[in-house]
C-alpha cells in the first residue's frame, strides 16, 4: 500500500511511501543478528519475514495543521546519483502518488526535514532542464541549526576518520546532497534554520532526539486531546524498541543514540501516543507496549 491516512484529534498524516526494501541485519546495524530478529516473534509477519530478515520502507508523511500541509522527510528522488545503487537515479513514482493522494507539490507549505541525510531530503528538489529545482516552489523548508552547522563544519575527511566506510560513504553521499537537495532550496531563498525544539503550529511541535545526527529532531503531535509522534531516524525499526541497544551503522553518536532510544520508550510506553516510524513497514504506526521485561509495538488496528 503506498498511501494510508490517519486522524490524530484535529491533524491528518497521510503516508507516501516511495519504497519498500526486505534486508539481512547486516546491511544497516552494527550488532544484530539473525537470531535477534528470529527471537521477537511479535515482528512477523509485517515488520520480519520468517527468514529473519527486515523489512523496511522509505516514506514521506504528509501532517495537516491548522491550514498547514507540512511534509515530512523528502525520502531519496529521482535522478539523484548516490553511493547505494539501489537509490542510484530513482525513476520512481512518488511525486505522482503524492499527488494522486490530494498533495501536488504546489500545494506544500512547509517542507520539514528531521536531519539531513540522503534518504530525507531528495525531493527537495527535482530535475528539470538538467537543473535542480525545488520540488516545492511554495513552501518554506524547516532545516535544524544544529544539524545544518554541523554538517557545514565538519569535512568529509574529519568526519570519515573516525566512522566506519558504510559512514564515510554516507557522509559523502552528504556532499552530494549539499549540491543537489540544499543548495538550490538556499538559493531559491525558501529555507529557515529552527531549532531543535520548534513549534510548527500549536498543534506540531519539534523534540530532540539526537544521536543518529547531532542535531536529528522527531515531531510531536499535540491536537484535540489526541498525541502521535514521528520518529525520524531516532529508531529505524520496530525492532529496537524490544532492543534498544540495537545500533544503526549510520548512528553518529552510537552511545547518545542508545539513550536517546531508552528516554523515549520510556517517554512514549504504555501511553495513548501514536508512534510513527518513518522507516517502518506498513501498517507504520502503533503504540509502544510492555512486554516482558522490555517493550514491543501494538499496532494500529
Amino acid at each position: 500500500m503506498t498511501t494510508a491516512s490517519w486522524q490524530i484529534g484535529d491533524v491528518r498524516i497521510t503516508r507516501i511511501v516511495e519504497m519498500r526494501a526486505v534486508r539481512t541485519p547486516e546491511f544497516g546495524y552494527r550488532n544484530l543478528s539473525t537470531e535477534d530478529i528470529l527471537g521477537e516473534t511479535w515482528l512477523q509477519p509485517h515488520f520480519a519475514t520468517p527468514e529473519g530478515e527486515l523489512i523496511s520502507c522509505i516514506q514521506a508523511f504528509v501532517v495537516e495543521s491548522r491550514g498547514k500541509r507540512i511534509i515530512v522527510d523528502t525520502c531519496v528522488g529521482n535522478d539523484k546519483i548516490r553511493g547505494n545503487a539501489a537509490w542510484s537515479n530513482l525513476q520512481g513514482p512518488f511525486l505522482a502518488d503524492l499527488t494522486a493522494a490530494g498533495y501536488p507539490p504546489d500545494s506544500i507549505d512547509i517542507v520539514l526535514c528531521t536531519h539531513l541525510h540522503v534518504d530525507h531530503v531528495g525531493w527537495n528538489t527535482m530535475l528539470v532542464d538538467g537543473r535542480w529545482v525545488p520540488t516545492f516552489p511554495n513552501a518554506q523548508y524547516l532545516f535544524g541549526r544544529v544539524e545544518w552547522e554541523h554538517w557545514q563544519q565538519e569535512t568529509i575527511a574529519e568526519i570519515a576518520g573516525d566512522i566506519d566506510l558504510e559512514i564515510a560513504e554516507a557522509v559523502i553521499d552528504c556532499a552530494a546532497v549539499n549540491q543537489d537537495s540544499i543548495g538550490p532550496v538556499i538559493d531559491a531563498g525558501l529555507h529557515l534554520l529552527v531549532e531543535v525544539d520548534q513549534a510548527v503550529t500549536d498543534e506540531i511541535q519539534l523534540e530532540p532526539t539526537p544521536g543518529h545526527t547531532p542535531g536529528h529532531v522527531s515531531v510531536v503531535i499535540n491536537s484535540a486531546g489526541h498525541r502521535a509522534v514521528i520518529t525520524g531516524d531516532m529508531m529505524h525499526h520496530p525492532i529496537q524498541i524490544s532492543l534498544p541497544d540495537k545500533s544503526s551503522k549510520f548512528d553518529y553518536d552510537v552511545d547518545g543514540a542508545k539513550q536517546t532510544r531508552e528516554d523515549f520508550l520510556a517517554r512514549y510506553g504504555d501511553n495513548d501516543v501514536m508512534v510513527f516510524g518513518t522507516h517502518f513497514a506498513a501498517p507504520t504506526a502503533g503504540h509502544v507496549v510492555s512486554h516482558g521485561g522490555g517493550w514491543r509495538l501494538k499496532v494500529a488496528e
